[in-house]
C-alpha cells in the first residue's frame, strides 16, 4: 500500500521542488519525474516507471491533475487503467482521492463531461462534412496527383513503363500511383454510367 509520486515540468528551466516538496509531505515512497517534458509528448519515461512500478493496493500522487494528463481523455484512460490493477489516484491540488466517495464521484462527472465533449466534437465533424459535401467540396486530402498526372501515368504504364519508375518520376510512392490509377478509373466509370 505505498504511495508513488509523479512530477513533472514542461521546460528544462523550470524547478520541481515545489512539486517534489508536496509529494513527500504527502508520504510518497518514491518520486519519479519527467524534466522538460510536455504534457502532450506520449513518451514519458518518469510517468512510464510511475506506472511499471505501481502494484496493486498502491497510489498513484501527482501534485496537480494536469502533471499527469495531456487532456481530459487521456487523464480519465490513465487512472481507468490503474483502477483495473487496483491502483488509486491522488491529486493534492485539485484534492481529488479515488479511494474517497467524493473522488470517485468527481471522477464520474469528469468521465461523463469527456464523453459529452467528444459526442459535440462529433456531431460538429459529421454537420462539417455534409456542408463540405453540399457545397461539391471532398473531405480529406488533396491527392498528391492531379487528373492530368494520373491521365498521363495511364498513358505511360499502357506503353509498358514500369509502376516504380513511374513512383520516381513524380517523387511519389508506387502505392500512390496505383490510387491514382484507381481514381481515374473510377472516374471514367462513373461518367460513363451517367452517375458522376
Amino acid at each position: 500500500m505505498a504511495r508513488i509520486g509523479y512530477a513533472r515540468v514542461s521546460t528544462v528551466d523550470q524547478h520541481l521542488d515545489l512539486q517534489r516538496d508536496a509529494l513527500r509531505a504527502a508520504g510518497c515512497i518514491r518520486i519519479l519525474e519527467d524534466h522538460g517534458v510536455s504534457g502532450t509528448d506520449r513518451r514519458r519515461n518518469g510517468l512510464d516507471k510511475a506506472l511499471k512500478c505501481l502494484a496493486k493496493g498502491d497510489t498513484l500522487v501527482v501534485w496537480r491533475i494536469d502533471r499527469l494528463g495531456r487532456s481530459l481523455s487521456h487523464l480519465l484512460a490513465v487512472v481507468e487503467r490503474l483502477r483495473r490493477r487496483g491502483v488509486e489516484f491522488r491529486s493534492l491540488t485539485e484534492n481529488i482521492d479515488t479511494s474517497s466517495a467524493g473522488g470517485k464521484l468527481i471522477f464520474h462527472i469528469l468521465a461523463a463531461l469527456a464523453e459529452f465533449e467528444k459526442s459535440l466534437i462529433r456531431e460538429r465533424t459529421i454537420a462539417g462534412l455534409e456542408a463540405a459535401r453540399a457545397r461539391g467540396k471532398l473531405p480529406g486530402r488533396r491527392p498528391a496527383l492531379s487528373d492530368a498526372q494520373c491521365q498521363e501515368i495511364r498513358e505511360a504504364l499502357g506503353a509498358g513503363t514500369a509502376v516504380r519508375d513511374i513512383a520516381h518520376q513524380y517523387n511519389v510512392h508506387p502505392r500512390t500511383v496505383a490510387r491514382g490509377v484507381e481514381r481515374m478509373a473510377r472516374v471514367r466509370r462513373s461518367t460513363a454510367t451517367g452517375t458522376g
